[in-house]
């Protein structure tokens, strides 16, 4: 049978390296992390194969997936040496396809998200002169039924009060002030350990759909709409 739900033993896991983050019970435990890692990886696989179905990925394995659970502590106040989650991400493949997806397992704090979290400088201006010439595209979709549903608001950093070119009062400046483009939907322990967790994260990752491809258009044309791609 495919894995379509995380373990328990998996959240079990995380939840005690949360409570043991050093290398000596990393190394008493590493046979606990490998089999857990390898749940992961099979999981990851089969998300890829179902999200293959509706959508063009850049090919990539179960294993290239997963992020490592390794901290790079370098620049860190936390000099603690492990991630207590699971993450990953699927790329959209072509130019032509902006936008990636996001999962995340931990005990208490399980979501999936997916969009924009670090747009380069010229990207975030092109957003925000599609927006400030046109909001109602994307106010129609963050509007959308299944859009609240899934994910509530368009989340993300935002300048406090307006960036440089425009005014604070600017009748689309609640979307300009953003400077990243982003959308979540988090899960309690019983939903990711449920059957059907599977099934919950591809509907979840096809809801952003209409939004990938509306920043997509944006992201590969000019202000007057041609081609840049």
């Amino acid at each position: 049978m495919p894995i379509t739900a995380i373990p328990k033993s998996t959240l079990s896991f995380l939840e005690d390296l949360k409570d043991n983050n050093n290398r000596p019970w990393f190394n008493d435990h590493k046979e606990r992390y490998q089999q857990e890692h390898a749940y992961m990886v099979e999981f990851a696989e089969n998300l890829i194969a179902r999200m293959t179905q509706h959508d063009l990925l850049e090919p990539m394995s179960g294993k290239k997936s997963l992020f490592r659970i390794y901290r790079d502590t370098r620049f860190s106040k936390d000099k603690t040496p492990y991630k207590s989650h699971f993450s990953g991400s699927l790329k959209r493949a072509t130019k032509l396809r902006r936008g990636g997806y996001y999962y995340h397992i931990q005990p208490g704090g399980s979501f999936l998200g997916g969009g924009f979290w670090g747009p380069s400088s010229a990207d975030l201006q092109r957003i925000r002169e599609e927006i400030a010439a046109d909001a109602q595209p994307l106010r129609d979709i963050i509007a959308d039924d299944t859009f609240q549903q899934t994910f509530g608001d368009m989340k993300g950093v935002k300048v406090k009060t307006s960036p440089k070119g425009y005014t604070q009062d600017h009748p689309n400046i609640d979307l300009i002030r953003h400077k990243q483009f982003i959308v979540t939907r988090e899960f309690t322990d019983k939903q990711v350990m449920s059957p059907d967790f599977l099934d919950q994260v591809v509907d979840t990752f096809q809801a952003m759909r209409p939004f990938f491809d509306y920043m997509s258009e944006v992201l590969t044309t000019d202000s007057n709409g041609v081609p840049i791609v």
